[in-house]
Parts: structure tokens; C-alpha cells; sequence
């Protein structure tokens, strides 16, 4: 198996460097990130006007070539920055913000660079999922990254139930707009009295953490015109107790009731109780047929 070596900060060594930028608070940026914009040959950047921008705050002068790479034209500039690392060139890697590859670009020329053989190393940066996950006050022993959720109802119904039996803390960006819906969402499928957290504006003036259940959660941001950048976090399952699989069927069959296809009311109350549907679908269907 070849190697590669990651100490790669040796003159004429070619790399790839995946650099963090402040999430809000340019006083977050690091001295490493100031150097390596001020000494890369090539400043690949999402937006190269917020390039612009944070050198201007950081009183940073970028000496190498800037090309934008962003997610209409990551794939396109892949090769031609990957054959620059392999001439011997220091690629930086930013995004507009937080690290890179993290629901930003990064991942096509980081692949593009391991499959080649060339050094990929990392400047550590601010990161707004720890960031959230560490003030919401959730457990972060075990934790998952979720991204956005979709944005179709029925979509993101699939993709909550299949999570609701997950019992790490699980944590989603959002857009504003989309905040309510989501939490709404999040309430029917993982229970209204779990335990979360919505997180905006991380760093920044208005930076706020309101902690709740998920359902005063969703009442909240019906009630209010959330704003900014959004993080929610929300708990993981608890262990379920045994639960008698004549219960659960009533349960099923009041959410048919109330507008659920069968199969939907199942998978959702089996998935809340941690029972195969299977063997729930059976028990709904014998009791429907007596």
C-alpha cells in the first residue's frame, strides 16, 4: 500500500490544505489560517467575494492566484487544482464558512487528491455543528450529523421516522423559513416532549440557544420570525420500555384514523417504540379484520 506522507509543510512539497474561517466571529480566525492565505499559491474560496472580505478584517494580503470553487463548479475545477498540488503548488481550501467538506464543498478534491497520492492536510477551524452541539446542553457523548433535511413533507417524514429510534443526539442545518415546518416535523415523529435545541446565529451579535421540547419548540418559531443561520440538535431516543403489542396496534389505528396509511402508522409507532413493524403490521391487521 503506498504511503503518503502528510508532513507536507517541506519547501516544494505540493498540498492540499482544508482551511477553517470564522462561522460569524472573525475574531475566531486562526494565525495559522492568516498565515496560509498570505503564503498559499492557490486560494480556491465558495464565495471569493467573502474571501475578499475576511482578508480585509484579518488586514491579510492573499499573494496567490484566487479561483472560486463552489458546488456548480466543484467538479469542473477538481482536476485542474489537484494537477496544481501534484506541480508542487499549497492549494487552500475555504468555504464561506466553518470547514470545509461539512455540508460545503470539498469532498470531490479531497478525493481527487487521495486518489492521486498527494498530501491533504488540515488548518482546524470554528465548526458550527460542534458549536451548537456543545452549548445546547444535549448529551454529545454520541452524536450524528444530519445536514438539511429534505425539503418535501413526505421526504423528511421518511427520514425522521427512520431516526426516531436512533439514541445519539442528532443535529440538522436549517434554513429560516424551513425552521418551523422542520421542528413540526421533528415533533410528530420523535415525540413532542423530546428534549432539543435550536441554535442561530452562532458567534455572531444576535446569537441565541432556546432549549425546549420539540414541541414548544414548533409553537416557538410558528410564533416568531426566525432569522439567520440554524442549527437544530435534538436528543436521542431513550431506551424504550417494553411496550405490549396490543397498545402499540391501538396506537397504529388511531393514526390511521386520524389521516396515516396503514403501512405509515406503523413504521411510525413501531420505529417510536422500538418494535419491529412487522410484527406490529400483523397485530394491526388482525384486530382491523375482527
Amino acid at each position: 500500500m503506498a504511503h503518503v506522507d502528510e508532513r507536507s509543510d517541506r519547501p516544494g512539497t505540493g498540498r492540499l490544505v482544508l482551511a477553517g474561517t470564522p462561522i460569524g466571529n472573525v475574531g475566531d480566525a486562526s494565525r495559522r489560517l492568516v498565515d496560509l492565505l498570505e503564503t498559499a499559491d492557490v486560494v480556491a474560496a465558495e464565495d471569493t467575494r467573502r474571501l475578499h472580505r475576511l482578508a480585509a478584517s484579518l488586514e491579510v494580503t492573499v499573494q496567490g492566484r484566487i479561483v472560486s470553487f463552489h458546488e456548480h463548479n466543484e467538479a469542473e475545477r477538481t482536476p485542474d487544482l489537484v494537477a496544481a498540488v501534484r506541480d508542487g503548488a499549497t492549494v487552500a481550501l475555504v468555504t464561506d464558512a466553518g470547514m470545509p467538506s461539512v455540508s460545503d464543498p470539498g469532498y470531490r478534491i479531497v478525493r481527487g487528491c487521495v486518489e492521486a497520492g498527494l498530501p491533504v492536510t488540515v488548518v482546524p477551524g470554528p465548526s458550527a455543528v460542534l458549536a451548537a452541539l456543545a452549548v445546547s446542553g444535549l448529551p454529545s457523548d454520541r452524536f450524528a450529523f444530519e445536514g438539511f433535511a429534505p425539503r418535501k413533507p413526505g421526504e423528511r417524514a421518511r427520514v425522521f421516522t427512520a431516526l426516531a429510534a436512533d439514541q445519539r443526539t442528532l443535529l440538522f442545518f436549517e434554513s429560516p423559513h424551513r425552521t418551523a415546518a422542520t421542528l413540526e416535523a421533528m415533533a410528530e415523529a420523535f415525540g413532542a416532549d423530546r428534549p432539543a435545541a435550536v441554535c442561530r446565529e452562532l458567534t455572531k451579535t444576535y446569537e441565541e440557544v432556546v432549549r425546549a421540547p420539540l414541541g414548544d419548540l414548533a409553537a416557538w418559531a410558528q410564533s416568531t420570525e426566525v432569522r439567520g443561520e440554524v442549527c437544530l440538535v435534538v436528543s436521542g431516543a431513550t431506551e424504550p420500555p417494553a411496550r405490549d403489542v396490543g397498545d402499540l396496534a391501538v396506537e397504529a389505528l388511531e393514526l390511521v384514523t386520524s389521516g396515516y396509511r396503514l403501512k405509515d402508522a406503523v413504521r411510525v409507532t413501531a420505529s417510536r417504540a422500538g418494535v419491529p413493524a412487522r410484527s406490529l403490521y400483523d397485530e394491526v391487521v388482525s384486530r382491523r379484520r375482527g
